[in-house]
């Protein structure tokens, strides 16, 4: 499993692994069967239910073709319009922790999500997906010829974030943020913050350490009610690293 190094527009450097191709194929079966569970319902209540099948009995074959469209165009773009409405997955990927990104390190768009869903037919549809397999298990970022044209990668979630940056602190996937105050701060304020803290607290500088708290409480409006001095600055440490990396 190959990993991807993103540096963020925070200039934060981010190591993910890339989503494996047996992650991606159990993703794409479980969109398959909601698709194929939706089509039957359809085809159940208003086909069979309300008699559309005799209707189409009835009309030419544009007419018959444009109601089947309409009916089963959702399953045409259910790919792109999910990882358009939760930013890069699907309800297979959330199932499976999984989800599109821009490589460069922002947030990929519309245009991403179409230009992947329009290659679609070229890396899963001609061929069974054979083409789309073979690109994913041999190119350096796991990308599929649609990821390559937009710019993307499927990365895992599973994984523990590792962050490269002075001012920050690791966090895994399932941290509660508990402080949004701390947007207050710039980088270089995090910056001073750290690296007297940990000076300080290496040294039990408790002077220090109360006079951090103090400067963060005056400047952001946060007040220190039931964690211990050192408690208090690390969860405002991880809380910029959270809120920086999802803004």
């Amino acid at each position: 499993m190959s990993e991807l190094s993103i540096n963020t527009t925070q200039n934060v450097i981010i190591n993910f692994k890339a989503a494996s191709v047996g992650e991606r194929v159990q993703s794409y079966l479980i969109d398959l069967v909601i698709k194929i569970a939706y089509a039957v319902t359809v085809y159940g209540v208003f086909f069979y239910a309300f008699g559309f099948s005799k209707l189409l009995g009835v009309v030419d074959p544009w007419s018959r073709a444009a109601i089947i469209l309409v009916f089963y165009f959702p399953i045409i773009i259910y790919t792109m319009t999910l990882e358009t409405l939760f930013e890069g997955q699907t309800f297979g990927k959330k199932i499976i922790r999984i989800k599109v990104v821009k490589v460069e390190g922002y947030q990929a768009g519309f245009g991403d999500y179409l230009m992947r869903w329009f290659f679609r037919l070229i890396d899963i549809t001609i061929f069974s997906g054979l083409c789309g397999f073979i690109m994913i298990a041999s190119t350096k970022k796991s990308q599929r010829l649609g990821d390559m044209v937009a710019g993307t990668a499927v990365i895992s979630l599973k994984n523990k974030i590792n962050i490269s940056h002075t001012i920050l602190e690791e966090i895994d996937s399932e941290y509660k943020p508990k402080y949004p105050q701390v947007i207050k701060f710039s980088d270089n304020d995090m910056r001073i913050i750290k690296e007297n803290f940990q000076r300080a607290d290496a040294i039990n500088d408790f002077e220090t350490i109360d006079r951090l708290v103090a400067k963060i409480e005056s400047f952001s409006g946060i007040k220190n009610d039931s964690q211990s001095r050192t408690a208090f600055i690390t969860t405002i440490l991880k809380d910029y690293n959270y809120y920086t990396q999802n803004m």
